[in-house]
This record gives structure tokens, C-alpha cells and sequence, in this order.
């Protein structure tokens, strides 16, 4: 006998919230916020001058909204923040640099055009013969404007300073029964500073004076004007400066340039100066081999100490492993500029301890900052003790995957220890470390922060055009052009910086081509 089945028929006036309905009212009302935020950003960027930035954050915006708004693109909603993050913080300042290279971006060219014309056009004379002390009378709903002279004081009629220009009309004040104490402190005058530039006194004899300082007002004129041909004439001494856009400064009659100037595209300018200027070549190019040079034996000293060390803690009769892994993990348990700053002080060639140990056992005192080579030479040894840590635990890890039968059967055939690990522990910790010795090259190629801290690119290097040092890196090579130079260089340090970015990818990949070959090799 079969059960009777159940039907559960609605109740009617009683429906139940769909689930579907509130998760749809939930995404649509994230999507709206995220993007009225985005929205918000664009127009704040496109209000601060940086149409730029407001147009990648608009893409950014309609990306977002297309994806997540539409079911069509669903499994790109996973990829799209990933998509993000390297357009804006990878490509984007790639993109960037290698633009400004091909422009006279610098201290000198940091506006527009149109921000510089301004800026002349904004210049002003002050008539000092003219110049008169004025002060603010609080009366109701408003100022008086006072002017105090030789020949009497002036006085306006009552005005309120809402910043909008205003004409006040000055007469005589005859005996002005005011006391001291009845005028505007100079503390809220400071404060009226702004409303009170839009105030034009006009005095009885039909002259017109503006404010030129907190308390004093004076017959201002502006230095230039424009013409109708664009030139700007000086009204001091007739002089005419006209633009030159291929360099981007004003140029006055005698050709001298003008400051402040403008950027402009300049091609391949920058790169010929890289390439052909002697005084920028010759320095950079010691700097380039330099700084190949530091990346590969700070590669090899780290990976050697690394090993070296990790082969030793693996020793089994090894006694107090643990404590001399403690301490050797401890440098890279410190923060690197502090590591740094300390072996700074150790190698002080007048009071550091390294060069009071060596003028007592040895007696000499080495020349670490002003000698070139030793300069060097301390970098790597400084650089191998933050980076021998990274490599020892990396090494650690990959010995215990090296089945010890193999180097048993090697030493019953009567191959050395060396020989042992040579031919069988290395071959086959190697295929894994290759990434990690590619990413240390190029992570020490571009090692600003120790160069920095320790030499700060020391010495420098006699006869440049441009602040090169001994010990200068690429990278901190170009950050002394773009920050630390008066010139401020951004263009050129662009140029080099779009180089390195080519060198150091070629260089990379041509490693990552011969670990792999080198690899496949010893393995057959």
C-alpha cells in the first residue's frame, strides 16, 4: 500500500524574499559604490591636472563595471585584479618611464606650456613711491579701508570682503576719531590676505592701488603682456621674448633662455647623449660593467656561502646543529639597512672596528670609501653577508630531497666528498635554484638601497659631465640623476632607465637560456 503523497500548495498573500532578488540587490549596490568611488577618483585626478592618470582609472572603471556587471564575463572576474595590479604598477610605469626619456622633463622643465606663459604673464612691479600703509576699520555688516599717507589719510565707505573684486573709492578722512586698538588685528588681516587681493582702492587723484604686502598697498602693474602673435613684451624695457618649443623655454633677443621652461618631446636626444657624449658614456659604461660585475660574484659569494654552509649544518656528527643554524639565519632576521648602516660604521676608516683589528694584527688601514677597488670590494662582502642567509635555507631544503644512497655508492666507488658533490649533490640541487640565482641577478643588478645606504655611489668617478660614482649601480646611477643632481634630470634618467629595463630582460633571459642548457646537460 503506497502512502498517500503530501502537496504543499502556497498560502496565498504570503510569498517568500527571493534569494536571488537580495544577492542580485547586494552585487548591484557593491557595483554602484566601487564605481561612484572610481567615478569620484576620475574626476578628482581630471580637477588636480592629470588627465593621464584620470584616463587609466576610467578603463579601470568600465572594466570593472563590464565584468562584474555582466554574467558573460564571469571567469574574467578572477583574472581581472591581477590584470590590474600589473597594468597600473607594472606596465604602466614602464610605459611611463621610457615616455619621459624621449622629453627635457627636469628641474628646469617640470611645467606646460601654458602653466609657464601664465607665470610670466603673472609677474608684477611694485610702484614704491607709491606705497601706502592701509588698515581694516570693523564697522557693522562690514571694513573700512584706511590709507595712511604724508599728505592725510583716505577712507572707503563700508564693504564686505567676500573675495570678489571690488573698486573702493578713497576721500579724505579729516581727523579720523578711531582709536588704535579699533583697527583689525594683523592676525585676522593674514587671514583676509585672499579677499583682500580682489580689492582695487581708488584714490582722488584717479590712481589705483592694490595690496603688495600684508599691511601695504601700491600701484601694481603687470611686468608682461601677451601679444597677439603669442610674443610677451616686457612693459619695463620693451624687450620681447618669444617661445622656442624645441627646447622649451622662452628665448629673449640676445637667445638667451628664459626661465622656467616647458616640457617638450625631444626624440632620441637623451639616448645620443647616452651613447655619444664622452662625458656621460665613458662613466656609464664602467658602470655598466661595474655593476654586471656586482650582480654575478654577489650571485656566486651568496650561493657559494649559502651551500657551503647549508652542506655543513647537514654534517649528522655535527654537534649544536641547531644553535649554528640559529645563528646563522640571524642576518636575515635583521632588517638590510640596518645590517647596512651598521657595517657602515664597522668599516670607518678612522674609527671602525674592521680597520682598528687590521692596524693592530696587520698594521694597515685600509682606504675603504675613497679607494675605488676596496670601495667595491666592501660592497660585495657586505652584500654576500645579507644575501648567504636566502640561499643557505633554499639549500637546506633541496639537500633534503638528495637521496643519500647515491653519494654512499659514490664513496664506496672512492670518490672524495668534493668530488661527491660535485658530480652528484650539485647537479641535482641545481634545476631548482636556477630561478632563485636568475631573480638574485636581477635583484642585485637593480640593488639601490645598499649602494645608497653604504657608499651613496662613492667615489665619484674624475671628469663626467653628470654624478657618477666608483660604486654606482645602474640603478643608483640613475636615481642621482633624477634626485640628488641639482639638474634634475628626469628625462635622461628616463633614457637610461628605459635601457636598463632592456638590459637587464635580455641578460635574464640569456641566464635563464644557459642554467637551462647547463642543466639538461648534466643531466644526461
Amino acid at each position: 500500500m503506497s502512502s498517500p503523497t503530501v502537496c504543499a500548495e502556497p498560502v496565498m498573500g504570503v510569498e517568500k524574499p527571493s534569494r536571488l532578488s537580495l544577492a542580485n540587490m547586494v552585487k548591484l549596490s557593491v557595483l554602484g559604490v566601487v564605481s561612484l568611488a572610481l567615478l569620484y577618483a576620475v574626476w578628482s585626478l581630471y580637477l588636480a591636472g592629470e588627465p593621464l592618470f584620470a584616463v587609466l582609472v576610467m578603463a579601470v572603471l568600465v572594466g570593472f563595471a563590464l565584468i562584474y556587471g555582466n554574467r558573460r564575463f564571469y571567469t574574467a572576474r578572477f583574472v581581472f585584479p591581477a590584470v590590474v595590479t600589473v597594468g597600473l604598477f607594472i606596465a604602466f610605469p614602464v610605459i611611463y618611464t621610457s615616455y619621459v626619456g624621449f622629453t627635457n622633463y627636469s628641474a628646469s622643465n617640470l611645467l606646460s606650456f601654458h602653466r609657464v606663459n601664465d607665470i610670466h604673464l603673472s609677474q608684477v612691479t611694485v610702484d614704491k613711491s607709491s606705497e601706502r600703509p592701509f588698515f581694516l576699520l570693523p564697522v557693522e555688516g562690514g571694513y573700512r579701508l584706511v590709507l595712511r599717507g604724508a599728505d592725510g589719510d583716505l577712507i572707503s565707505d563700508p564693504f564686505v570682503a567676500d573675495g570678489q573684486p571690488q573698486q573702493l573709492p578713497m576721500q579724505a578722512s579729516g581727523e579720523l576719531a578711531a582709536p588704535a586698538e579699533a583697527f583689525l588685528p594683523a592676525r585676522d588681516m593674514v587671514r583676509l590676505r585672499g579677499e583682500l587681493g580682489a580689492i582695487t582702492a581708488l584714490l582722488p587723484d584717479g590712481q589705483s592701488l592694490t595690496t603688495s604686502g600684508i599691511r601695504t598697498m601700491a600701484h601694481v602693474q603687470p611686468v608682461f603682456e601677451e601679444l597677439e602673435d603669442g610674443r610677451l613684451r616686457n612693459r619695463l624695457d620693451g624687450g620681447i621674448l618669444v617661445a622656442d618649443h624645441s627646447v622649451g623655454f622662452y628665448r629673449d633677443e640676445a637667445g638667451n633662455q628664459v626661465a622656467p621652461g616647458w616640457r617638450v618631446n625631444v626624440g632620441l636626444d637623451n639616448f645620443k647623449h647616452i651613447l655619444f657624449s664622452e662625458g656621460i658614456r665613458g662613466p656609464m659604461l664602467e658602470i655598466f660593467i661595474w655593476t654586471v660585475a656586482f650582480a654575478l660574484l654577489s650571485v656566486l659569494f651568496t650561493f657559494g656561502v649559502g651551500v657551503l654552509l647549508a652542506v655543513i649544518l647537514q654534517w649528522e656528527h655535527l654537534r649544536f646543529r641547531g644553535l649554528y643554524r640559529i645563528l646563522l639565519i640571524l642576518p636575515y632576521a635583521v632588517p638590510g639597512f640596518i645590517s647596512i648602516l651598521v657595517f657602515r660604521g664597522l668599516f670607518n676608516q678612522n674609527f671602525g672596528e674592521i680597520n682598528m683589528i687590521l692596524e693592530a694584527v696587520f698594521g694597515i688601514r685600509p682606504e675603504w670609501f675613497t679607494n675605488p677597488t676596496l670601495a667595491r670590494a666592501m660592497t660585495i662582502i657586505v652584500n654576500t653577508w645579507l644575501g648567504y642567509p636566502y640561499m643557505m635555507l633554499l639549500a637546506m631544503g633541496y639537500l633534503q630531497s638528495v637521496p643519500g644512497d647515491h653519494a654512499k655508492a659514490a664513496a664506496l666507488e672512492g670518490a672524495s666528498p668534493v668530488r661527491s658533490f660535485f658530480s652528484i649533490t650539485l647537479p641535482q640541487i641545481l634545476p631548482p635554484f636556477a630561478p632563485m640565482l636568475i631573480s638574485a641577478f636581477a635583484f642585485n643588478f637593480n640593488n639601490l638601497v645598499l649602494i645608497l645606504l653604504l657608499t651613496r655611489g662613492l667615489p665619484d668617478i674624475p671628469g663626467t659631465l653628470i654624478p657618477a660614482g666608483s660604486t654606482d649601480l645602474l640603478a643608483s646611477f640613475t636615481y642621482r640623476i633624477s634626485f640628488m643632481d641639482s639638474g634634475q634630470n628626469f628625462g635622461l634618467a628616463g633614457a637610461i632607465a628605459t635601457l636598463i629595463f632592456f638590459i637587464v630582460g635580455a641578460m635574464a633571459y640569456a641566464n635563464f637560456v644557459a642554467l637551462r642548457r647547463a642543466v639538461a646537460a648534466k643531466g644526461k
